[in-house]
């Protein structure tokens, strides 16, 4: 499915033991991961992302508090996911333009399934919404 849509992955554990997620490329993931980053004290009143990648896919959790992803494809789609579980990922695939927002404290891991290549994003909407696939 090449469009942005939420991934419910497995939760091991109890609540008296706690939890483990574990996220395989190529079994839990449509693509092999060859990044992994975080972000974290991103304060509540500030909007990230506001970018677009022409190659890269990702699929996004929020380790911690809840994270907001608005999201707008070439054709116009738009959606909101809300981020609010450690075992449920998002997957963004290429040419997905998105801004997002942080509840204080988030902590957001992204699985990338390229390295980091600055030429590989847009970072100007009108150059984005413009694009010929």
């Amino acid at each position: 499915m090449d469009i942005p849509h939420i991934i419910n992955f497995s939760r091991i554990g109890s609540q008296d033991l706690g939890y483990i997620t574990v996220a395989e490329a190529q079994k839990d993931t449509p693509f092999d991961i060859k990044r992994v980053y975080w972000t974290y004290y991103t304060p509540q009143d500030v909007t990230r992302g506001g970018h677009a990648h022409k190659k890269l896919q990702q699929i996004i959790f929020a380790v911690s508090g809840t994270i907001e992803f608005n999201t707008l494809d070439l054709n116009g789609n738009k959606d909101t996911f809300i981020l609010d579980s450690p075992s449920k990922g998002l997957y963004i695939p290429r040419l997905i333009w998105r801004d997002i927002k942080f509840s204080h404290s988030a902590v957001l891991l992204c699985l990338a399934s390229e390295l980091y290549d600055e030429k590989d994003y847009f970072r100007d909407f009108d150059e984005f919404i413009n694009y010929k696939k």
